[in-house]
């Protein structure tokens, strides 16, 4: 199993020097991906916690990948119907282009009625704008031209294509990642959530013909009790998680240090993998 942890791209801890230490403290300890979040529009009285302050997510990791070396970087999750479709695919190839390809691309429909208030966007088109941007950004990766509304352009850079994580719940995430994904990352407390979820994924992936999706899972941990952290870790793995997101709280970057070394250190050591 790999391990993956968030970094706060909100409040006073997306401050640039507490994010490169961040991150770079993560990469030393060995994690395998760091993931940030989303939001464009928090409205003032949802604001607790972050006073409003966003950084974009795809900006933000072009600035991380000048500062790190080997750690893989993720949006989790970029929500796609916020953007328009061609800027948001030359912005992912460009990012995937400077980390030298380390980007992992985590995306999603969005949930925030005020954003898509603020945005002029429909809520409930979320997830027609969201199939059909998942479309332009498959035909982009796999062609320098490219024709959109009945012009041809030349999409480059082509890096490789990141790979595309699905977020959200079944069943609507599990056919949207069959349809676009190579992978499907929930949020989930407990294995339970998710189980049932995961046979069923392996069961539409066989009919469909196609191996598995990976399993990339947003989860908190017991860290400050790692004996009890690496029990449900291993629950995890057992369910078929191929990568475990684990989250917690932290108000500077010596404090995110140690949390990223308690799971490099003392729960990925010696657990088994059965999610692969």
């Amino acid at each position: 199993m790999k391990f993956g942890a968030p970094l706060r791209v909100m409040g006073p801890q997306s401050e640039p020097g507490i994010l490169v230490e961040c991150v770079q403290a993560a990469e030393a300890a060995g994690l395998d991906e760091v993931w940030v979040a989303d939001h464009l529009a928090i409205p003032p009285d949802d604001a607790e916690g972050s006073n409003g302050r966003y950084l974009d997510p795809l900006a933000t990791l072009a600035f991380l990948a000048g500062q790190t070396q080997r750690i893989r970087l993720g949006t989790g999750v970029l929500i796609l119907p916020y953007r328009p479709k061609l800027p948001t695919a030359k912005a992912i190839a460009t990012v995937q282009e400077l980390s030298g390809e380390r980007l992992s691309l985590g995306v999603g429909l969005g949930w925030m009625e005020p954003e898509f208030c603020a945005l002029g966007v429909s809520r409930k088109r979320r997830g027609e704008i969201t199939d059909q941007t998942l479309e332009f950004l498959h035909r982009c990766f796999e062609n320098d031209e490219v024709e959109e509304n009945g012009q041809r352009f030349l999409f480059r850079p082509r890096p490789a294509r990141p790979p595309i994580l699905i977020g959200g719940a079944p069943p609507h995430a599990l056919q949207r990642t069959l349809r676009y994904g190579d992978g499907w990352m929930p949020m989930a407390r407990e294995v339970s959530q998710i189980a049932p979820a995961i046979a069923r994924l392996r069961e539409l992936a066989a009919e469909a013909g196609r191996e598995c999706p990976r399993v990339l899972v947003f989860s908190g941990l017991p860290l400050d009790d790692p004996d009890r952290a690496r029990e449900r870790a291993q629950g995890f793995a057992e369910a078929g998680v191929d990568q475990l997101i684990c989250g917690f709280a932290y108000r500077d970057a010596s404090e995110y240090a140690r949390a990223v070394e308690t799971i490099a250190v003392k729960l990925r050591p010696g657990l088994a993998s059965a999610g692969g």
